[in-house]
């Protein structure tokens, strides 16, 4: 049965989804910037981007995970299935998250595979962030939040993976927008399957949590260490994952 409260859940979390949908058109605007001055403004987004993650993961999603699934051991089997899940997408549809503009020193020669794989992915984050409502209006947040810090520079990446791929500028906007609605489809499935498995949504949470202990270890740290820099920028890299830890955080004050 429907309540008021499941139903406002699931309208924040369509609403979030569709706001986060848009964010696939900030690949554009990054063309209004210097590629020098682009790539470092992205690296400490993408510091940013991995301290929500991990500040999501650790402080929301984790602790929600161990309270509401029984037995235990099963939210941790299900937080080693979100790692291999988005392993698997990278390994098996050659594809990884990106956040760095193509150029011919960083190529991509996929791009029809990275559109597809950022399809699934997106898919996999719109059943996060409704599922993450439907648990409680706090964690929906910050769960939207914490994808919606990492879509930005991801946005950026794969925009300049299809500009790299041949794609004209209008093309790439529309091929973007394209896979990006694919994570509306993502929670309406959430909510759909929530509606008929009873059980559904708890089991979701470690998964997520899974999901994005991977992105945050497997993507976004390792494309920070490639860059050489000094003291000084993997210092405010540090900063800037610490302040997405906090901000995450600073939401446990909603709960």
């Amino acid at each position: 049965m429907f309540t008021v409260a499941l139903m406002l859940a699931e309208l924040l979390g369509l609403l979030s989804v569709l706001i986060i949908s848009l964010i696939s058109l900030v690949g554009a605007l990054s063309l209004m910037l210097n590629d020098k001055h682009l790539a470092k403004i992205l690296l400490y987004l993408v510091s940013f981007a991995a301290g929500s993650l991990f500040g999501d993961a650790f402080i929301h999603l984790i602790p929600e995970a161990m309270e509401n699934t029984n037995p235990t051991v099963l939210a941790s089997i299900l937080i080693i299935f979100g790692i291999l899940t988005s392993f698997a997408v990278e390994r098996l549809l050659q594809w990884r998250h990106c956040h760095i503009p193509t150029s011919n020193e960083h190529p991509h020669p996929f791009a029809y595979m990275n559109l597809f794989g950022d399809a699934i992915h997106n898919l996999i984050d719109g059943m996060i962030i409704a599922g993450s409502y439907m648990v409680s209006i706090p964690i929906g947040v910050a769960s939207a939040l914490a994808v919606l810090f990492h879509e930005i520079p991801q946005e950026i990446g794969d925009f300049g993976v299809l500009i790299y791929g041949g794609f004209s500028k209008k093309h790439a906007i529309k091929l973007n927008l394209l896979t990006a609605i694919t994570a509306i489809a993502g929670a309406v499935i959430a909510i759909v399957l929530n509606a008929v498995l009873e059980g559904f949504i708890p089991l979701l949470i470690p998964f997520a949590a899974g999901n994005f202990i991977y992105i945050a270890g497997s993507d976004l740290i390792p494309e920070l260490r490639k860059d050489a820099c000094a003291p000084k920028k993997a210092t405010i890299q540090m900063i800037a994952i610490l302040i997405g830890i906090i901000v995450m955080a600073l939401l446990l004050m909603l709960e």
